[in-house]
């Protein structure tokens, strides 16, 4: 339900204090926005007399700040609501597949029980948009989906949603490719795969295949890549030219990518040149003891990087808080960026590409117009907030309050 109210008391970032001219703060004001139909319509100082009689709610100069967009995470793996369980040892990816599939069909909880639990985590740490992986299999069929669409519908009020049907055992595993086009058919925009060459075991087939059900379907592509090194670069120059050939720029993810962080700079560079010819951006869950892609190499070049949580608490890995600010902190810590701009523009990677300010420190966000997808955080000003992964106090899609309150 879209209501018309007035934010009072809200902390905006206006620009960055200098000294000696050096960016020494971020300068911020208190301010007024008339949030009306989902939207901030009006932002007014806070000193200005409200006119009309709509209900005014007091954000006692908290930090305004977007609210996260959760590019990676897997609704239907995790345990979350279930009982505490570890991972079993697995020697590779096909061993940890047969792991999961046999946990997963003799858990108690129901996919739809235990993705509601994960959106409600998320959510409390200020996503409001997901981007989810549905394993797409013959074993379980549909199954998975049909639970992860349930609890996307249930959570269709407080956040907005993508599902990829994610073809984790191989797509050219016998009767997978029909089941995802089924998938495509039934909920599912973007089409996913993984390690072509050491899970399909022929990189070309399986890039073409999964480019044919993208065409067809006019579908999105998320390809999750392990495969380190020049096998994983290959990998992806192969997926590039394919894209380029089918015209679709703009349309392909690639996960993990690690063997960016496997090569040369100068490798890498060209690499990153061929990413943003085609159009392909980058997904990263920052894992720890793995080469990650060279994030500020490639956000230099142009391509376009998002950090994603991936598995929380699941068959793959037992950690994982769904916080996805904290997970950004690992890439703050890895880049070293400690200086105030830095800090703040990481934000960036987390939001969907929004920032309050831009680099130079101009006020690009929010505006009048602007959708009231945001968050109130306990921090004095982005690069605050990011540092020291500010407590989120509420939650707002679309105007509404989500999650916490005021």
């Amino acid at each position: 339900m879209n209501r018309s109210f007035w934010l009072k008391n809200v902390r905006l970032e206006t620009g960055y204090i200098k000294e000696n001219g050096r960016v020494a703060g971020t300068e911020t004001g208190l301010f007024q926005l008339l949030i009306e139909n989902g939207k901030i319509t009006r932002i007014i100082d806070a000193s200005e007399t409200l006119l009309n009689e709509l209900p005014v709610m007091n954000a006692e100069g908290l930090l305004l700040i977007p609210s996260f967009v959760e590019k990676h995470v897997h609704l239907d793996k995790t345990y979350m609501g279930d009982r505490w369980r570890a991972c079993i040892p697995a020697s590779g990816v096909i061993e940890r597949c047969e792991i999961e599939k046999n946990i997963l069909t003799s858990i108690s909880s129901s996919t739809q029980e235990r993705a509601e639990a994960l959106l409600e985590v998320l959510l409390s740490f200020g996503s409001t948009h997901v981007r989810t992986h549905v394993d797409i299999y013959p074993e379980v069929k549909l199954q998975n989906l049909e639970g992860v669409k349930q609890a996307l519908e249930t959570y269709s009020y407080k956040l907005s949603s993508e599902i990829v049907a994610f073809a984790q055992h191989g797509l050219l595993r016998p009767g997978t490719v029909e089941l995802v086009k089924e998938a495509l058919r039934n909920g599912a925009g973007i089409v996913g795969a993984v390690d072509p060459a050491t899970v399909d075991n022929n990189i070309e087939a399986s890039l073409v295949q999964l480019m044919d059900l993208a065409v067809e379907a006019n579908a999105d592509i998320d390809l999750h890549l392990h495969d380190p090194g020049h096998l994983g670069t290959f990998t992806m120059k192969r997926l590039a030219y394919l894209t380029k050939q089918a015209s679709w720029e703009g349309r392909v993810a690639i996960s993990h990518a690690f063997g960016l962080g496997d090569v040369s700079q100068g490798e890498a560079v060209e690499m990153a040149e061929i990413l943003k010819d085609a159009g392909i951006s980058i997904v990263t869950s920052l894992p720890i003891g793995r080469n990650i892609p060279p994030v500020p190499l490639l956000t230099e070049c142009g391509v376009e990087v998002a950090v994603g949580n991936d598995n929380i608490f699941d068959s793959w890995w037992p950690t994982g808080n769904g916080d996805v600010l904290e997970r950004v902190g690992r890439l703050v810590e890895r880049s070293r960026w400690t200086n105030e701009v830095s800090l703040g523009q990481a934000l960036k990677y987390i939001t969907g590409g929004l920032t309050p300010l831009d680099k130079e420190g101009n006020q690009i966000w929010p505006k009048p117009g602007s959708t009231a997808n945001m968050i109130l955080v306990e921090a004095s000003c982005s690069a605050d907030a990011v540092a020291r992964r500010a407590k989120r106090k509420a939650v707002f899609y679309n105007g509404n309050i989500v999650s916490g309150s005021l």
